[in-house]
């Protein structure tokens, strides 16, 4: 491996990991627009953009719509 295991094991991507982070942001992003609109498609860029996740947009539409219910 040569001296670049470091590199590897922080360029490795496992979005399983990022899950309490995220999940985190959504309550937080709830909390924040409780009383406005706010569209999924407005959730997930905002999460995007929070985050930086590259999860689905299904993946966080499902996890916005559990933590919403």
């Amino acid at each position: 491996m040569g001296g670049n295991e470091a590199e590897g094991v922080v360029a490795m991507h496992h979005p399983h990991v990022e899950s309490p982070s995220i999940a985190a942001m959504v309550d937080k992003l709830l909390a924040e627009h409780r009383t406005g609109l706010l569209s999924m498609q407005e959730a997930i860029s905002l999460l995007r953009k929070r985050t930086g996740t590259d999860r689905s947009d299904a993946d966080l539409a499902g996890l916005i719509t559990k933590k919403a219910a």
